[in-house]
């Protein structure tokens, strides 16, 4: 099980705890079937030297037509395709997207936050992540371990922008306790676009 996937059925868990004692066991059967089946399509596509170079240009040119990948890759046009139709349906490949120019939008501020609370509890968290879902400026919340229970990634104008976000949108929860800014500065690498 991947730890992306470990992380999502621990929270669902966490989260059914909350529930009734029937409901509880009903979601608990679906997360374990829903794992269990993810698992096993999972383990079932294998990543040999020609799905692993697949995964590589993908990530690097998820445009990149079946017959240039093949090519690329030393398979014919039908093995190649197969090959990502597999990748596709199993989960291993989740989706494909378009990497944007920050900047030319208008957002060309970047920072990461760490962020602690002030509670533990599990309403609190749920509370910090629906803000954190709602805010526009942010684009990355992830729940960490160490001294502070989130790392934020918020793309913003300016700092004049970051200053009101940090006002209006942080100042405004109650489950904060610290915030610490650190500013993007420059991204020598950036697979995450």
């Amino acid at each position: 099980m991947t730890e992306l996937t470990k992380a999502k059925v621990q929270r669902a868990v966490k989260i059914s705890n909350f529930m009734p004692g029937i409901i509880r066991q009903q979601v608990s059967k679906i997360i374990a079937n829903n794992v269990q089946k993810r698992t096993l399509d999972q383990y079932m596509v294998k990543i040999d030297r020609y799905n692993d170079q697949i995964l590589r240009v993908l990530q690097k040119d998820g445009r990149i037509t079946n017959i240039d990948l093949a090519d690329r890759i030393g398979l014919s046009p039908s093995a190649c395709l197969r090959r990502v139709q597999e990748l596709e349906k199993s989960g291993i490949i989740s989706g494909y997207r378009a990497v944007l120019d920050h900047e030319v939008l208008g957002k060309g501020f970047s920072a990461y936050l760490a962020i602690g609370l002030a509670d533990h509890t599990m309403p609190s968290q749920l509370a910090f992540e629906k803000a954190m879902q709602d805010a526009d400026e942010v684009r990355e919340c992830h729940n960490i371990t160490g001294a502070i229970e989130y790392l934020v990634r918020i793309e913003v104008a300016d700092i004049a922008a970051y200053k009101i976000f940090h006002a209006d949108v942080l100042g405004a929860l109650p489950q904060v306790n610290s915030i610490t800014t650190y500013v993007v500065m420059d991204s020598p690498k950036n697979e995450r676009g």
